[in-house]
């Protein structure tokens, strides 16, 4: 059944309004993937706050022109899917990666972070990168860490002052006045 022309452009409108508030987009390619498998990877995107499309190529392109990510969905050819979000690209980078992994027929066409293209290797490196919550959790002991050196060391004066006097007091080495 042939998709009608006003469909189509019901469908690049939906595509170009959400393209145009993401930053991070990975283009992919897939075949011989089941119903199974593609329902696992949209649960799995969905976990990271993702969205997954399965797109012609044609519609895709129009649907990005003025976007972040035109660049990366000009002159596709093959089958094509995108993953996108507005969030964190590493959740959706470490997503895809895992997912790619563990399934050889999901493979990377391109991609683009905050707006620059990156190529399959870069895509791989951002899957290898800690989350942003594991780098605030680093930064944040990173500048506790002084405070708390200086806290312990400050204590520590005054409690050993107290182990001395208190040794000294059970060897009575104190004379009574």
């Amino acid at each position: 059944m042939a998709v009608t022309r006003a469909k189509k452009n019901e469908q690049v409108e939906k595509l170009t309004g959400e393209l145009q508030k993401v930053s991070t987009a990975i283009v992919a390619t897939y075949t011989k993937l089941t119903v199974a498998q593609d329902f696992e990877l949209r649960k799995t995107l969905r976990t990271s706050g993702a969205k997954y499309r399965v797109v012609k190529n044609t519609l895709a392109e129009r649907a990005a022109k003025g976007t972040k990510v035109e660049e990366v969905l000009k002159n596709l050819s093959g089958v094509t899917s995108i993953a996108y979000t507005q969030g964190d690209p590493v959740a959706l980078a470490k997503a895809l990666a895992k997912y790619a992994k563990d399934n050889p027929e999901f493979t990377f066409k391109a991609g683009v972070v905050e707006g620059r293209v990156i190529s399959i290797k870069e895509i791989d490196a951002l899957a290898t990168m800690p989350s942003k919550e594991e780098i605030y959790s680093k930064l944040l002991f990173l500048l506790s860490a002084p405070a708390q050196r200086l806290v312990t060391t400050v204590n520590a004066v005054g409690r050993n002052l107290a182990v001395v006097v208190g040794q000294g007091v059970e060897q009575k080495k104190f004379k009574e006045a």
